[in-house]
């Protein structure tokens, strides 16, 4: 297991070692060892070029071995995770929102009901009392005018008695004697006609 581990380590520094050690001779050889002014030599274009070639070398190693592309796919996967999990919340969101304006038009729709039962039941109670009230109105009505009936036949009553006596008491003023029973009956009954053909 130990060697696994150093093998692992020295092919991960080995590229890294040997880019280091390349990179420095192209920087030795870039230096313009030797030719002077007017020197046309083909050299220095070639240090340059195999010191770029030597550059990308050891990018394309340093890529591999630090595996930036599995890095950029794992990053661009947790981007994409992170918006499919974003897309997800915002879904939930919009259908819990959804919900909740339903809910609210829902009980909207009960308030509006219950209210309008509310009125009816307030209309209903309201023409309930006046048709009580009507009622009780019209049925004090009828006893008072039942009572004054009655006051008023009590009033005769009481009229045609006094009415009698008194044309007895005259009569017998009159005549100046005590009348039988027949003749106060008589009388009485003709005193009786007359008050109900005077009416």
């Amino acid at each position: 297991m130990r060697s696994i581990r150093v093998r692992t380590i020295i092919n991960k520094s080995l590229p890294v070692f040997l880019s280091v050690l390349l990179l420095s001779s192209v920087a030795y050889a870039s230096a313009g060892v030797g030719g002077g002014e007017g020197d046309d030599s083909i050299m220095p274009l070639v240090w340059q070029l195999l010191n770029f070639t030597i550059l990308v070398v050891v990018l394309g190693v340093a890529i591999k071995m630090f595996n930036v592309r599995g890095m950029l796919n794992k990053r661009i996967e947790g981007i994409q995770s992170i918006i499919a999990e974003a897309t997800e919340a915002r879904e939930a969101a919009e259908a819990a929102l959804k919900e909740v304006r339903e809910k609210l038009n829902l009980k909207d729709d009960e308030i509006k009901k219950v209210t309008e039962a509310a009125l009816a039941s307030g209309r209903l109670e309201r023409e309930a009392a006046e048709a009580e009230g009507q009622r009780l109105s019209e049925k004090i009505l009828e006893q008072a005018r039942a009572n004054i009936q009655m006051e008023l036949q009590n009033a005769r009553a009481e009229i045609r008695a006094e009415a009698v006596n008194l044309a007895m008491k005259l009569a017998e003023e009159k005549l100046g004697r005590v009348l039988d029973a027949e003749q106060q009956r008589a009388l009485m009954q003709d005193a009786i006609k007359k008050l109900e053909a005077a009416k």
